[in-house]
């Protein structure tokens, strides 16, 4: 048995001409969370889709526990659960009995069901709710539901797209905690997200710009790999701070996160002078700038901003 999960080899879609995913080459083991990190329009929804056999590639293939989504997309399916962000919820039917289709639909034999219904109530806190039509349910509960009925024939790999999206701080960090817990069971899940904070929490991730592959790494790497080092900057004009700053020389790129802007500098001591200065003379003024550890954000703005280059 190979240690991967996940094999995607120049994995490609096309629509009407235009590439949403572009040759995608990556590899996921078994056990891993991996995340699929990058903007609206990066090619996510439609790699998760190819993987979960809904959509056929146009070039390329892809293989899941070994078996080809392009030449048997059926056989794939009966090993993973894909949960759209529009998941399939019946919103005339209670927590339990939209559990019980679920179980139904993946032929769950009937004496497995007690146990493993209880098991998802445990952890997704669904229990005292169980008799609650879905449709009653608020947003983060919807997304607790639809994951628990993705769960309900225990597949070996999990694709999730963008699970905690318009969900509320703490349903969001409930369902990561249902996802390590399904992780630390042994499931494979490959998680996309828009938001880099959630990249951090995943074992590797690959960032997607325009379809195509930046990087593949663990977050802790991609981090180091970003060249020059980081300035957070708090100033009376922020927008008007990046436009001056990104055109300077010295300054590698300027970006804002926020009320900041993070300018990436190879050598701060040397250019950041130059740099407070040009902002004095643009009438905006600096209050604070200190040396700041780089994040996901700054490294996938630095590569996807090379890309472009390129």
């Amino acid at each position: 048995m190979t240690s991967d999960a996940v094999v995607l080899s120049g994995l490609t879609r096309e629509y009407r001409g235009a590439r949403a995913v572009d040759g995608l080459n990556f590899r996921v083991q078994r056990g891993e969370l991996f995340g699929l990190v990058g903007p609206d329009g990066a090619g996510k929804t439609t790699t998760l889709r190819m993987l979960a056999g809904v959509l056929r590639p146009t070039a390329g293939d892809a293989t899941v526990l070994g078996i080809s989504v392009a030449r048997a997309p059926e056989r794939v399916k009966p090993h993973l659960a894909y949960m759209s962000q529009r998941f399939g919820l019946y919103a005339d039917l209670t927590v339990r009995e939209n559990l019980e289709f679920y179980a139904d639909l993946y032929q769950v034999p009937r004496l497995a069901r007690p146990v493993r219904l209880e098991r998802l109530y445990q952890f997704s806190g669904l229990g005292p709710f169980q008799h609650r039509l879905a449709g009653n349910l608020s947003g983060g509960m919807k997304q607790k539901l639809g994951l628990s009925c993705a769960l309900i024939h225990e597949p070996e790999v999990l694709l999730l797209d963008e699970p905690t999206f318009g969900v509320d701080p703490i349903s969001r960090r409930d369902l990561w905690i249902i996802i390590h817990e399904m992780v630390a069971r042994g499931t494979t899940v490959l998680v996309s997200t828009a938001y880099l904070d959630e990249a951090e929490r995943c074992d590797r991730v690959a960032f997607l710009h325009r379809g195509r592959l930046l990087a593949v790494e663990t977050p802790a790497a991609l981090q180091q790999r970003l060249q020059g080092r980081v300035l957070a900057a708090h100033t009376s004009q922020p927008r008007g701070a990046r436009e001056v700053l990104g055109g300077l020389p010295g300054v590698r790129r300027a970006a804002l996160f926020g009320e900041l802007v993070h300018v990436t500098m190879d050598d701060p001591d040397a250019a950041w002078p130059r740099a407070q200065a040009a902002l004095e003379q643009a009438g905006i003024a600096v209050h604070v700038a200190q040396a700041i550890e780089p994040s996901l954000e700054d490294v996938f703005i630095e590569l996807a901003g090379a890309g472009d280059d390129g």
